[in-house]
């Protein structure tokens, strides 16, 4: 067991009375905080040098923090010093939006897993944009690892205008982007997921078509026929790479003293997810011979999760839940795994 496993998370745990939201913004806040030597200090201990070139990105590792730990960028510059080979924000839409109601986050903590049904809140892709700014339009070279920025459709716009919905948060945010992620799979957004079928996917690429590569977010809900629609549409309308996978509504895998939260609404993660993602991950590489890179998350708990989505066809992988568990020595296990 780890220090962070031992000492820091049951402290992280318990914070607003063991409700994940508070602990969340409160963990936000203190890694904004972190002042440069600290940063320094951590880096030299988290960092790994694995060095891959990916749709044309070059990255210092091959551990990325995935969207959702950090939404509107507060806390950029310690998620390298923590480990992470590159940063993915959001996911952030056109609107601002507050989200879905409270409580809205839950740990599942004997089976290592969490439900969230956060809606996309967030500040707005403008506030996002302004954020980045300071860092400069050259992206990674500021903050020294590879900038992601994960795209979803705001809550107020209808199903047919999320194309240019999306489009708004493209012309702000891909200035500051290394890649794109456009997410079309959350299932906390009313009919979000239709956004996945052939046709809507096909408009979505061909609208933000430019520089910047443009990667597609898919659920691990989906049929393997369905993912290899999604698929031949990505190579043909020059998606750069698909990241596999979103959380999933299904409930398969949950310890018995966690049945309960069975009911709550949302995307589950975590350990549950570990095997479904390594099969979509799988197939996706298969179904397209390695011709679109992948990046594999969903249930990355432990060095060896990490290894097999390698395996199975995984360019990338990126870690949420399995950090929230295991703490920053996983970054540095995950990345050692290849």
């Amino acid at each position: 067991m780890t220090l962070f496993e031992s000492a820091v998370r049951p402290v992280l745990f318990r914070v607003g009375g063991g409700d994940a939201e508070r602990a969340h913004e409160f963990t936000l806040k203190r890694l904004a905080a972190l002042p440069a030597p600290v940063r320094a200090a951590l880096k030299a201990r988290y960092a790994t040098a694995k060095p891959v070139e990916v749709f044309g990105v070059r990255f210092p590792n091959p551990v990325g923090l995935a969207a959702g730990m950090d939404k509107n960028g507060v806390a950029l510059p310690a998620w390298p010093a923590l480990g992470f080979g590159f940063v993915e924000v959001g996911t952030v839409t056109a609107h601002a939006q507050p989200g879905n109601d409270k409580p809205r986050l839950f740990r599942l903590r004997d089976s290592e897993a969490i439900i969230n049904r956060m809606g996309f809140n967030n500040a707005g892709a403008a506030a996002l944009a302004e954020r980045l700014q300071r860092l400069g339009p050259l992206r990674s070279s500021k903050l020294g690892v590879p900038l992601g920025v994960s795209l979803g459709k705001s809550k107020v716009t209808p199903l047919g205008e999320a194309v240019e919905d999306y489009l708004t948060s493209y012309r702000l945010l891909h200035p500051y982007a290394d890649y794109i992620a456009v997410n079309v799979s959350s299932p906390n957004t009313p009919g979000l997921r239709t956004l996945q079928d052939k046709d809507a996917i096909a408009d979505l690429l061909g609208a933000l078509r430019g520089e910047t590569p443009v990667l597609v977010k898919i659920a691990p809900d989906l049929t393997e026929p369905a993912i290899a629609e999604l698929l031949e549409v990505c190579l043909s309308h020059g998606a750069a790479g698909v990241i596999a996978t979103n959380t999933t509504l299904a409930r398969e895998g949950l310890a018995p003293a966690d049945q309960p939260r069975a009911v709550e609404a949302g995307g589950l993660s975590g350990a549950p997810l570990t095997e479904k993602a390594r099969k979509v991950v799988h197939f996706v590489h298969t179904e397209t011979a390695g011709r679109l890179p992948i990046i594999g998350v969903g249930g990355v708990m432990c060095a060896d999760d990490a290894a097999r989505l390698f395996d199975a066809g995984a360019a990338l992988v990126q870690l949420y839940s399995g950090f929230i568990y295991r703490g920053p020595a996983l970054v540095r296990a995950a990345a050692r795994s290849i």
